[in-house]
């Protein structure tokens, strides 16, 4: 059982929690009485507001519909007066522009341009609205005025502000890049930036509103005058600036070339201009057939390491060097040839700089036609003047006349390192314009060629005979038939690529392996190039020596025709070796210096021949047998013969032979130092023999006249008429 007072305390607590939920109850209810008639009082509130404003939405709504009726009646009208204004302006706009369109867009294309455009509005309003307005017909004529006028001014500025590239500064333009390599590209400016800007915009308005593709004729018209003229500029610049020693070149190049040594072709084509003019000298000697009057070989090409002979002559002493400068004539071949060259680098560079030009100013789908019609005129020029050089060169081979190979040879050379940028400049020109580099090449190759055939077979056959040197020398047609061959190692490319331009007609009778060709004869690759070089400058070699066979025929001495051969052998030989034309032969020739070695030997065992009625005379052969002191006049009489005899043909051979010249000073010693020896050997022996101490005279200086060492002397002085 809980106990009593627990009970009770219990209860008392029940009771008070009881009392307090009585009084929270009993504040609930009176909350809620509150909330209800808050509640009423707020629904009679908004129900008085909303009686109300049911009222002013009755008297509001009427004002604004009105309201908004006016405004939009103002717009309208606002608009209406908006367009009337606007339309009353085009009525305007002839009054307004005409006096701008009158005195032209000059020096204001901005603001004319701005009229033209008003113009233009009234005229597209007029045609839509009121075509039958006289309106119509004065904006019109003001629009064909305005358009005329910006024609006008197109050619005007074209024309006022075109110039001809300054020949020095094109000259710097195609310098080298090895030159250049230390200096900011040269950039030309045709026309001043701002009126370039001018012909910009005229030129995008005649596109666009003018609906004029007149304008691109004058533009093509005036820059193809203006191409023409900075490449005529450029030839009279070279030919009045011009001089031996080359062409005159702007400051800023010519500083760089005076210690720059030419480098193998750069992207842009290298050349050095005046380099033939020795070769084509000594080679117009050779094509005229003439003499210089002078013994010895005068017209020999020099030698290195060759020496000075007694005569004051050198193996290999050259026209030109001996002679004076090239004639007149000459120098004007030469001169023609280095300008056409810088013409055609010229070309190129300034089409290119045009091309950059039209970009701006003419519409994308018209460049390349107006490009095309541009440049027309300069390269049928540039073009014609090659076929001028073709046509002269085959007029002299006509005349055997071979120094105009080496006019071609640099040309032909030029255009075809520069024939990549010649065809890139090109692209999307009339296939006729493309063509005509490559006509011009083949027709050179074809030239070149034919004047390469007419050279070696002029060798073997020419008919004019020239007179061979007395003293057995080297003949000049040996000489310039070397200095030629030796030419075409500066061209070695461009003869090989000649000689297979045309190697289809079976000139060599070379087999042509599927490998080493193309489609066409100038694809073969330059082995090839390089076997048919060396295959034609054998035939040249082959057609010399035949020739020199039959020259050496005019000598009667047969010693003397061994001394002729010999030096031109000898000087063949030297030419070969000092030069790469050893190596370029050594392509199909095995062991060519070791025939011409050959060839040499033989002819110095021919010459020493020539001695034999000297020795013989020395030989013991019918000699009396010398026993005692005292001889039988028969025995004397032999004796006086032989030494007579020795006597006799010594002075007569050195007599002779000290007139006969053998240039090259190792060959003369070693042939001397031979031949003294034989003699010596034998005549000292005899002398041994058969003059000391033998009585067979009672005057033995009689015939004994020399001793063993003025017989060397004698012989010690061959070839040499300054003894």
């Amino acid at each position: 059982m809980i106990p009593s007072e627990d009970s009770s305390a219990r209860k008392k607590t029940i009771e008070e929690k009881l009392k307090q939920e009585e009084e929270t109850l009993s504040f609930i209810k009176e909350s809620l009485e509150k909330s209800d008639q808050l509640t009423n009082n707020m629904v009679s509130i908004l129900s008085s507001f909303e009686s109300r404003l049911m009222k002013l939405e009755n008297s509001i709504i009427p004002v604004h519909k009105q309201t908004e009726t006016l405004q939009r009646l103002q717009e309208n009208v606002d608009r209406t007066l908006s367009c009337l204004d606007h339309v009353i302006s085009y009525y305007h706009v002839a009054t307004e522009t005409e006096r701008v369109i009158r005195e032209g867009p000059s020096g204001r294309l901005e603001e004319y341009l701005g009229c033209i455009a008003k113009i233009q509005k009234a005229v597209e309003y007029f045609q839509d609205n009121n075509p039958d307005s006289p309106e119509l017909n004065r904006v019109k004529s003001l629009f064909e005025r305005g358009k005329e006028s910006l024609d006008t001014e197109f050619r005007s500025l074209l024309q006022r502000y075109s110039k001809p590239v300054p020949p020095i500064l094109i000259l710097d333009l195609i310098g080298t890049e090895e030159e250049m390599e230390s200096q900011e590209e040269t950039v030309l400016e045709h026309l001043p930036e701002g009126i370039l800007q001018d012909v910009i915009r005229i030129s995008k308005w005649l596109v666009e509103y003018g609906r004029n593709q007149d304008f691109m004729n004058v533009y093509y018209q005036i820059r193809s005058s203006q191409l023409d003229r900075s490449i005529k500029g450029l030839k009279d610049h070279l030919r009045k600036n011009s001089s031996s020693s080359g062409i005159t070149y702007s400051p800023a190049v010519q500083n760089k070339r005076k210690d720059t040594p030419t480098k193998k072709p750069a992207k842009r084509p290298v050349f050095v201009p005046g380099t033939i003019r020795k070769a084509q000298n000594l080679l117009k000697q050779y094509s005229q057939h003439g003499l210089d009057g002078k013994k010895g070989g005068s017209s020999l090409g020099v030698l290195e390491g060759h020496e000075q002979d007694s005569r004051g002559r050198y193996h290999g002493e050259t026209v030109g060097e001996k002679h004076g400068p090239a004639s007149g004539k000459e120098d004007a071949l030469d001169l023609e040839t280095d300008t056409y060259i810088y013409c055609i680098s010229a070309f190129v560079r300034l089409a290119q700089s045009e091309y950059q030009l039209l970009m701006y100013i003419i519409p994308e789908h018209h460049q390349k036609k107006t490009f095309d019609s541009l440049i027309q005129e300069t390269l049928d020029n540039l073009i014609q003047e090659g076929e001028n050089i073709v046509s002269a060169a085959k007029k002299a081979n006509a005349r055997h006349d071979f120094t105009s190979v080496l006019s071609i040879f640099p040309i032909l050379r030029h255009l075809k390192l520069t024939k990549p940028e010649f065809d890139k400049v090109l692209q999307g020109t009339a296939a006729s314009t493309k063509n005509k580099l490559p006509n011009l090449i083949t027709s050179i190759e074809t030239t070149g060629a034919k004047a390469l055939e007419d050279f070696a077979d002029g060798i073997k056959n020419e008919q004019k005979e020239t007179n061979v040197s007395k003293d057995g020398t080297v003949h000049e047609i040996t000489s310039n038939a070397i200095l030629f061959l030796q030419q075409l190692l500066e061209f070695q490319e461009t003869a090989g690529a000649m000689l297979a331009s045309q190697v289809l007609g079976n000139t060599y009778n070379i087999p042509i392996d599927p490998r080493e060709t193309s489609s066409t004869a100038s694809s073969y690759n330059s082995e090839f190039n390089r076997r048919l070089l060396s295959t034609y400058i054998c035939k040249v070699l082959g057609n010399l020596q035949l020739k020199l066979t039959h020259r050496v025929k005019t000598y009667e001495d047969p010693a003397l025709k061994a001394i002729f051969l010999h030096n031109n052998f000898n000087y063949i030989l030297k030419s070969l070796e000092k030069s790469e034309l050893l190596q370029l032969v050594s392509v199909t020739q095995k062991e060519p210096d070791e025939t011409y070695r050959y060839h040499i030997e033989q002819q110095i065992q021919l010459y020493q021949r020539s001695w034999l009625k000297v020795t013989e005379s020395l030989a013991d052969r019918n000699m009396p047998v010398i026993q005692g002191a005292k001889l039988k006049d028969k025995e004397r009489q032999i004796i006086k013969e032989r030494f007579k005899s020795f006597n006799e043909n010594l002075e007569e051979l050195c007599k002779i032979q000290k007139s006969w010249a053998i240039p090259d000073k190792r060959q003369r010693e070693r042939i001397r130092q031979v031949q003294k020896s034989i003699v010596l050997e034998a005549y000292g022996a005899f002398l041994q023999k058969y003059g000391t101490g033998v009585n067979f005279t009672k005057n033995p200086e009689k015939y004994i006249k020399y001793s063993v060492d003025q017989v060397g002397e004698m012989i010690e002085k061959l070839f040499d008429t300054s003894a």
